[in-house]
């Protein structure tokens, strides 16, 4: 009875660590998530006081993907989690980084955003705005179906990343239209390519954290599980 009863406790102290990691996940995704949220708006409204402010708090969310880390290491080298428990800890180790990759791309949209405030725009910001809309969206689908375990939104991430990578295709073939015919819209044009590419990285990322959630569920690998979903349709 000791015995069970001290399995009992170990089980019950590991779930409790688990929600601390999915917390503590969920606040880091909080902030990347605001982030790209004032970075586009930065660049939409020529707003350098937001662009300055995602930049600065940069800084706040490399420090969270550093303490969590450390929270990871710190359950695996003190539980010596298995199967499931295992893959919840492990994605949540490469969750960490796409999180942190994804409030970079956010800087690198502020710091273009601040170069183009003074500058008139080479063309009306549609294609950008709307390309931001859907990887951010993405984004929050994906971190959803990760803290649910929901395979079936975590599918319908994956499958919208090819409009982003054909909006951003376009983009580039405009772009480079304009660069073509007026050789002073280079500069402006090259820094709205720029963030073009950092959105669908954004995208990328978010499609990384929709696959981990079938592998966390059903310890599949899911470029494979994926390819089946998406003949299915």
């Amino acid at each position: 009875m000791v015995k069970e009863k001290n399995i009992n406790e170990r089980k019950g102290y590991f779930n409790n660590e688990l929600i601390d990691l999915k917390e503590s996940l969920l606040r880091m995704s909080n902030l990347v998530e605001e982030a790209i949220n004032m970075a586009i708006k930065s660049l939409v409204e020529q707003n350098l006081d937001l662009a300055a402010k995602v930049i600065e708090n940069d800084d706040v969310i490399d420090k969270m993907e550093l303490d969590i880390e450390e929270q990871c290491l710190q359950m695996i080298a003190l539980r010596h989690p298995i199967a499931k428990n295992l893959r919840i800890i492990g994605c949540g180790l490469k969750t960490l980084s796409d999180l942190e990759r994804v409030g970079d791309h956010a800087v690198n949209i502020s710091r273009a955003s601040q170069y183009l405030s003074t500058k008139p725009m080479v063309k009306p910001l549609i294609d950008i705005p709307r390309m931001a809309e859907i990887a951010q969206n993405m984004l929050k689908d994906s971190l959803d179906a990760y803290f649910k375990g929901d395979v079936e939104l975590a599918k319908e991430v994956w499958l919208r990343d090819e409009t982003v990578d054909n909006l951003n295709k376009q983009i580039f073939r405009e772009l480079l239209t304009f660069m073509m015919e007026d050789p002073h819209t280079i500069s402006r044009a090259i820094h709205l390519i720029f963030v073009s590419d950092n959105i669908e990285r954004i995208a990328d990322h978010a499609t990384n954290l929709a696959e981990r959630v079938v592998y966390i569920v059903n310890g599949e690998r899911i470029n494979k599980y994926f390819k089946n979903s998406k003949k299915g349709l």
